[in-house]
């Protein structure tokens, strides 16, 4: 089986013979306007499908025929890239709720489940993304754990992982994240860059510039995902690479990244989800709404279509997929043109799957029991929580609204008797990240600014990457309780205030995952959120996935993890207190 191949035309024979009008098709899709991906234009006729795929456009005759009353037909979406975990929802839940949207395709990384549970995790996925009306495709996670300066769950070798680029699914190596590793050479980076030849890699390397990302490039990653600004960007196109332009619930990029996209570097540019919420999913789409957003922006609606579809697939080698043409799969969405861009109907290898925004197809469900109980904590109290500060000047996490970036800053807090304390009224909050797998007792502890929560406790063992409990708060003992409601649910969100659970979301698929609907994870998240607003949560953050990412030590400037403050640029653990360091 060709890379990147689901299926393949049986009968060719009467496959062609369709195509010439010889004999009629199995499906005829009647008077559509019809997107041609290569000409960046419409053209009006049918479009006749046999064995699920395209036989060709113009006049055909059909066994069946699906009248589209003059509807504009384009190509299914691809997302190039996207965390189904991060979404909340099990593979199949997650396909419920983007194949309505539009999208068809998508490469996935499942690099959370695999920094809790390794292989185990990874297979999970795998198995769970099979026989459902999504194409789901794979790029192996190649930083497990992400860096040194955290724990996971679980480490992946390239011995570990080569087996699985046997998978016809799996199409490369995820977002290489460890920029220092690449550039220095590291044995253990180098054994995956080298696994096998030809491989597609991702890259994962916010801010980098100039010859380091000459290296980095060169070393073949191809991708990324990460850039924030028209310089970030224009930069990788120039060093060859393609550029990933995320959309996600926590990460925005497009508005940046717009002045970069032109008629000599859309070829070269997809669109791409990475993390977003079933809330956000359900309210403005999947990768339809990058390209509403994108048509609104000005963007041509060519260019636009094209990094939806036909872009990511040249990039991952889908040679079958992104284009309405003969010999490619009959992934065809039908919009009516009113601007909304949520498709009347979406077919899948040609049958009918979504109409009118509701699945119209059952959904096969995977069995999780090796990732259950997966919170595995040490005891923890308030001890445990204190941050000696002998002088009042500490390192601060500054957040940044809409970006995954946060500052370093130097700010004089509170302190009792040699401790820092929350300052809820000047804005600064107690933050602690406490190892979750193995119960070895380490807890991080840090301060952060510009979160906005004035009382009670946030927690979550979704923490990037390594996912480890997050807990923020404005008091010890409410933080204390958001952990302890995480361990009684075996994983998830949590919010507590004046000593009692207010609210929280069980993810017991390896503290992730929930196999609930979309339509009630969001229900859910929506009563978090509001609790967390109530609490004082700034309106510029989504509590719980800015939440998620403050122990991301991947992405400049601090972080926090179960070892301590991150210093990413420096990629050393730094003192809380201020005047300690070196």
């Amino acid at each position: 089986m060709e890379r990147g191949k689901r299926a393949v035309v049986k009968d060719l024979e009467r496959f062609v013979a369709v195509a010439q009008g010889k004999h009629p098709a199995a499906l005829v899709v009647r008077d559509a306007r019809i997107y041609q991906s290569f000409a960046g234009r419409f053209r009006k006729g049918d479009i006749a499908i046999e064995q699920g795929y395209i036989a060709g456009l113009g006049d055909y005759r059909g066994q069946d025929t699906i009248d589209a009353a003059g509807r504009y037909a384009l190509p299914g979406f691809i997302d190039g890239h996207v965390h189904i975990e991060s979404s909340l929802l099990s593979p199949a839940e997650f396909a419920r709720a983007v194949v309505p949207t539009g999208t068809t395709t998508v490469v996935t990384d499942p690099h959370e489940i695999a920094n809790v549970a390794g292989l185990t995790g990874i297979r999970y996925m795998m198995a769970a993304a099979e026989h459902l009306p999504l194409d789901t495709f794979f790029t192996l996670p190649s930083c497990v754990p992400a860096t040194e300066m955290e724990d996971s769950g679980a480490r992946l070798t390239a011995a570990d992982l080569e087996p699985l680029l046997d998978d016809p699914r799996v199409l490369g190596l995820a977002e290489m994240m460890n920029v220092p590793g690449v550039l220095s050479g590291a044995p253990v980076v180098y054994d995956k860059l080298t696994m096998r030849r030809g491989m597609r890699i991702e890259g994962h390397a916010p801010g980098l510039m100039g010859k380091a990302l000459m290296g980095y490039a060169a070393a073949g990653i191809s991708s990324d995902h990460e850039c924030v600004t028209a310089q970030e960007g224009q930069a990788r196109l120039e060093a060859g690479m393609y550029l990933q332009i995320r959309e996600g619930s926590a990460a925005r990029n497009f508005s940046a990244l717009r002045p970069v996209v032109n008629e000599h570097t859309a070829p070269f540019c997809m669109f791409v989800t990475d993390d977003r919420l079933p809330a956000d999913i359900l309210a403005r789409g999947h990768i339809n709404s990058i390209l509403k957003s994108a048509v609104e922006a000005g963007l041509p609606l060519s260019m636009a279509v094209n990094m939806a579809t036909v872009n990511p697939a040249r990039y991952f080698g889908l040679k079958e997929r992104g284009v309405l043409a003969p010999n490619r799969l009959a992934d065809i969405l039908l919009f009516d043109g009113d601007g909304s861009w949520r498709p009347f109907l979406v077919l899948k290898s040609g049958a009918m799957v979504a109409r009118e925004g509701r699945l119209l197809v059952g959904m096969p469900t995977a069995e999780f029991p090796a990732l259950l109980k997966t919170v595995n904590i040490a005891p923890v109290s308030r001890r445990d929580l204190m941050i000696s500060l002998p002088h009042n000047r500490a390192h601060v996490i500054g957040l940044v609204p809409h970006q995954l970036l946060t500052e370093k800053r130097v700010v004089e807090v509170k302190t009792e008797q040699g401790m820092a304390v929350a300052d809820p009224a000047r804005d600064i909050l107690k933050l602690a990240v406490i190892e979750r797998h193995h119960a070895t007792g380490r807890v991080g502890m840090g301060l952060l600014q510009g979160y906005g929560l004035k009382r009670g406790a946030i927690a979550s063992t979704v923490g990037h990457d390594s996912h480890n409990i997050i807990v923020v708060g404005a008091n010890d003992e409410d933080m204390l309780t958001a952990i302890r409601e995480l361990e009684r649910i075996e994983g998830g969100f949590a919010i507590a205030a004046g000593g009692e659970v207010l609210a929280s979301l069980a993810l017991p698929i390896g503290g992730l995952m929930t196999p609930q609907d979309a339509r009630t994870v969001a229900e859910e998240n929506d009563w978090l959120t509001q609790t967390a607003r109530q609490l004082g949560v700034s309106e510029e953050y989504d509590p719980l996935m800015t939440l998620a990412f403050l122990s991301l030590p991947v992405i400049p400037e601090l972080k926090l993890t179960d070892r301590g403050l991150v210093d990413v640029s420096s990629g050393k653990i730094l003192p809380v207190d201020a005047e300690e360091e070196i």
